[in-house]
């Protein structure tokens, strides 16, 4: 896939995901559309799965793919209001994320757990 062939079904993908999360948490900011895969550019994951971090800023309410790539999230928040964003999106229907860290940027950070 050509890159900008991968942005444009990234940013279709994650468009989805940032609705999705707004709808819950009434404010949503788009972040990755595409991540790297043996040196290629590949759009971000079709499937969602919920989580929360601490970033610098606060804790985070997120969406990622499958590989742990955020596709959308809440803006910083005390903790307890990121984690009741989680409790939302997972009572939705949308799976929590399993791994121990996702990926926003270039940045890693551990997933946050109750």
């Amino acid at each position: 896939m050509r890159y900008h062939e991968a942005v444009r079904e990234g940013k279709r993908r994650a468009a989805a995901s940032q609705m999705r999360l707004f709808g819950i948490a009434g404010f949503a900011m788009l972040t990755l559309t595409t991540k790297r895969s043996g040196g290629t550019f590949m759009p971000v994951g079709e499937e969602e799965y919920a989580s929360a971090i601490r970033s610098p800023d606060g804790h985070v309410a997120i969406i990622v793919d499958a590989d742990g790539f955020t596709k959308a999230q809440s803006r910083a928040l005390a903790r307890e209001e990121a984690l009741g964003i989680l409790r939302r999106l997972v009572e939705s229907g949308m799976p929590e994320f399993g791994g121990s860290h996702v990926e926003i940027w270039n940045d890693r950070y551990p997933v946050l757990r109750e």
